[in-house]
């Protein structure tokens, strides 16, 4: 009885998290799938990875259907051995989005837990963590993965917690299993931030040892959170190493060339720039939308009623009023400093408000870390805004100039001011009365007096966006006057929202001081505005609108006219998008394509386009066998362009340039007969250069004819009278793609920037391309050593727990 008296407040608390996360994402019920922008993309990715794996019942690790061709490591690829994600897998058995949510709520219920937060506050305080706008959109545009990483950042910061207070084994354990599980979620850049705020956590318990002169007790805590990390980082090894390896490969990595495609000196040599990495900077102004919504505007395209200014001016240039009211339903209000933003990073107005009241009543000094957490992400959000701090993380802080959009820093933020909230709720209530009022009203003047400060100021704002310029020239300056006059509605219209949330919160701790309300009501009715405030923000931009049948999911894009044309050459070639440039992953659903949509694409790919063929270079379409260009006429329609220069799946050259660097290399492609002349860069593969002998008049009579074709691969058969250099038109990828002739292993190198190439002795031959990742076996193995490990102190930490618990009750 005692067992089940202790864990049913837990087991309530967990169904109630698994309902409000259906109902929440009720359409998941009626077998409909939330439509995903970057999950669309993703389809288009893995298409053919995702087909090959159902037909061959093995893994590619390569595709061939975006980029000209890259590995698979990001782009859903299973590994041998990936026991952590089973245990995710079991965690996450509610439908897609709903499993995410649930998530969200069990990992913040189990650090309030450590934090001696009792169930019912713990509850409340999951919802408000699960319901932070910015959570909830993320979902509705598709970046699973970060949500995924998100929602095992409070059970990590847990298990850090309790190691640190002398919990040893519940602590390790706890820390060695969530970890795995944040790594598993593979998005190292909301780790990277986690490891941020660990690094602040850790350095209070460090100065509270060090005060306290427990010295063994600090070297045992770090030496548990060693091992666990260890094990976790082992438990994760084949997709850390492969990621790790392709990190280099792709535009994460350093840039070879030392000038920009407008021929200016690049003045870094990191392929992602300065401008790139914080493109997305949180204005400073702008933070107070953490406080009221649509403080800035809210979105790129929020609704408007037809009471708003925009309705009345379309209305009054003769738009009829049903047309006029579907067009204010997608307004770009928003007047922040970044380029896109779907939804204002709502934290909450009563998260603030407890928050305030826990540095006033807490007594705890834990709240200061949640705090400096809550400092430290706002200060590096803000970017370019605040370069002082953002230039000394880029330049000094190692891998932090690996990331962009700055701004998503907040989910720190984000987690940590939910934290204080249910710390200032519950100790309100332990509180003297006299101690309780006075911590009231503080909270209530500070959040109030930033409130009305913000009220009195409207006038030095400007309402102007970065876009109004364009709006002004193509609509003229009544729909830009429209505009301003709405987003400053908005500005006032939240204002006094965010002020009735206060005074109902304020009213009811008020009405409990008074004695006119019990404790339990006082806590719930606190809790259900609270969630109120956020479910109200978050419906406006992610609700059952936006979910779609099934297979408007799994099949996202319709087969059109000109795929079908181009689908009937049953050959292998490749396609090129012109709209879609490299920012789209619809032809790589139907073809094998040379754009594409990801986060890191392949660098040299990228920078063959930005360089060469952005510039109208044919011939790189050429040498990359792009046999049709998909184009668009006059009137939007789109049509095929068949090009007969391709230069086949492969072919023998009769010259070879020879430059010394990555920027002769790419100078040398603005003017080369692909077909006749190949271009090797000496320092780039210098080894393989000893055994290549290149030489001048290559015989160029042979045939070469590719037999077989799948993802991971390729063989053809050749025919020359003599020795002759082969260039193929697949992308090089030094790691994993072996070259065979006659079934014996041969050196092959790149050309061309982005080619291979083989020498082929004279005669009838077969040659094979396989891709055989090293990195795959040997990180399997460490994945596979690192899971035993990890069981074996599960199984030890439970037999301990149990001896010390039975030897308790003698």
């Amino acid at each position: 009885m005692k067992i089940i008296n202790k864990f049913y407040p837990h087991a309530l608390a967990i169904i109630g998290f698994v309902l409000i996360s259906l109902i929440y994402f009720y359409p998941v019920l009626q077998g409909k799938q939330i439509f995903q922008s970057d999950i669309v993309q993703y389809t288009g990715m893995a298409k053919e990875q995702n087909d090959f794996r159902a037909s061959e019942h093995i893994e590619p690790y390569w595709t061939n259907s975006a980029f000209g061709g890259m590995p698979t490591y990001q782009l859903g690829a299973k590994y041998p051995h990936d026991y952590i994600g089973a245990i995710d897998d079991a965690l996450r058995f509610l439908p897609r989005p709903a499993d995410y949510l649930f998530l969200y709520f069990l990992g913040f219920y189990g650090l309030l837990l450590v934090l001696r937060i009792d169930p019912l506050k713990a509850f409340i305080g999951a919802l408000a963590f699960g319901f932070s706008t910015y959570l909830i959109i993320i979902l509705g545009v598709g970046h699973n993965a970060k949500a995924h990483a998100i929602a095992y950042m409070p059970l990590v910061i847990a298990g850090f917690i309790l190691v640190f207070r002398k919990k040893y084994v519940l602590g390790g354990l706890l820390t060695l299993f969530a970890t795995a599980l944040e790594i598993n979620a593979n998005h190292f850049q909301m780790t990277y931030y986690l490891l941020i705020f660990l690094l602040i956590l850790s350095a209070y318990f460090i100065y509270l040892d060090l005060k306290a002169k427990e010295y063994n007790t600090l070297f045992k805590s770090f030496g548990i959170l060693a091992v666990a990390g260890i094990l976790a980082i082992g438990a994760n090894a084949t997709n850390l190493m492969a990621t790790a390896e392709y990190a280099d490969f792709s535009t994460r990595g350093k840039s070879e060339l030392s000038f920009n495609p407008d021929g200016s000196k690049s003045t870094s040599s990191s392929a992602m720039t300065y401008d790139y990495i914080t493109e997305y900077s949180y204005g400073v102004a702008e933070s107070f939308n953490l406080l009221v919504p649509r403080l800035f505007g809210g979105s790129n395209h929020e609704a408007l009623g037809t009471d708003s200014s925009m309705y009345e001016f379309m209305v009054g240039q003769g738009v009829p009023e049903g047309q006029a009211a579907d067009f204010v339903t997608g307004m770009p209000t928003y007047w922040g400093d970044q380029p896109i933003v779907a939804a204002p990073a709502y934290i909450g107005i009563i998260v603030f408000f407890l928050g305030i009241l826990a540095l006033f009543a807490d007594k705890r000094k834990i709240k200061y870390v949640f705090l400096s957490g809550a400092i430290v992400a706002l200060l590096l959000s803000w970017g370019k805004n605040f370069p002082l701090l953002t230039d000394f993380f880029i330049d000094y802080v190692p891998m932090y100039n690996k990331f962009r959009a700055v701004s998503s820093i907040q989910v720190i933020l984000e987690l940590c001011f939910p934290v204080l909230a249910i710390m200032g709720l519950q100790t309100f209530f332990k509180l003297e009365k006299e101690t309780q009022w006075k911590a009231l009203w503080q909270s209530a003047a500070v959040v109030f007096g930033l409130i009305l400060v913000l009220f009195f100021s409207k006038s030095m704002f400007h309402f102007s966006g970065a876009n109004d310029a364009y709006y002004l020239e193509s609509y003229g300056p009544g729909f830009v006057d429209a505009l301003k006059a709405d987003r400053m509605t908005l500005y006032s219209a939240d204002l006094l929202r965010s002020g009735f949330f206060i005074v109902l919160v304020a009213g009811v701790l008020w009405l409990f001081i008074k004695n006119r309300i019990a404790q339990n009501t006082a806590i719930i009715l606190v809790g259900l505005f609270m969630v109120s405030d956020l479910f109200l923000v978050d419906k406006k931009y992610v609700s059952a609108k936006d979910f779609v049948s099934a297979r408007d999911v799994e099949a996202p894009f319709q087969e059109t006219a000109v795929d079908a044309e181009i689908l009937k050459d049953t050959g292998y070639y490749r396609v090129f998008e012109v709209n879609g440039n490299l920012s789209s992953a619809r032809a790589s659903y139907f073809h094998k394509s040379i754009g594409g949509y990801h986060a890191a694409k392949p660098r040299r790919v990228q920078q063959l386009f930005d360089y060469q063929i952005s510039k109208n270079n044919l011939e790189m379409l050429n040498m990359l066998n792009v046999k049709y260009v998909i184009q668009t006429d006059k009137e939007g329609k789109e049509f095929p362009t068949i090009n007969p220069d391709a230069n086949g799946n492969a072919w023998f050259v009769n010259d070879v340039k020879l430059v010394n660097k990555a920027d002769d290399e790419m100078r040398m492609l603005d003017k080369i007969d692909s077909k006749k002349i190949a271009v090797f860069n000496i320092n780039r593969y210098r080894s393989k250069f000893k055994n290549a002998q290149l030489k001048k008049n290559l015989d160029t009579t042979g045939t070469i004819q590719l037999n077989e074709y799948k993802p991971n691969y390729l063989k053809y058969s050749s025919n020359s009278k003599n020795e002759g250099l082969a260039v193929f038109s697949e992308i090089y990828y030094e790691n994993g793609w072996n070259a065979y002739i006659d079934g014996e292993k041969t050196d092959h190198f790149p050309v061309d920037y982005v080619l291979r190439a083989l020498i082929v002795p004279g005669g009838e031959h077969t040659i094979e391309f396989k891709f055989e990742p090293e990195v795959i076996k040997t990180g399997s193995t460490i994945t596979l050593i690192s899971s035993i490990g990890m069981l074996l102190l599960l199984l030890g930490g439970i037999y301990y727990e149990r001896k010390k618990s039975l030897k308790s009750e003698v």
